[in-house]
């Protein structure tokens, strides 16, 4: 029985161990989205983006 609850006590400390990796992650990810989203909403980009566009609609 004690052998049980050794091995329950170990596995619970590694459960909030991935836990808090996730949250790190996801939080992570969600800063390279705002980051993302920022630079292609830029002016600058949106003009570039606008023109790769137009073009390939006249080829078309």
């Amino acid at each position: 029985m004690k052998t049980v609850v050794r091995r329950w006590r170990r596995s619970a400390r590694d459960l909030g161990m991935s836990t808090a990796e996730y949250a790190v992650g996801t939080v992570a990810a969600a800063a390279f989205a705002g980051l993302l989203f920022k630079i292609v909403t830029s002016p600058d980009v949106r003009t570039l983006l606008l023109g790769i566009i137009k073009r390939a609609l006249q080829l078309g």
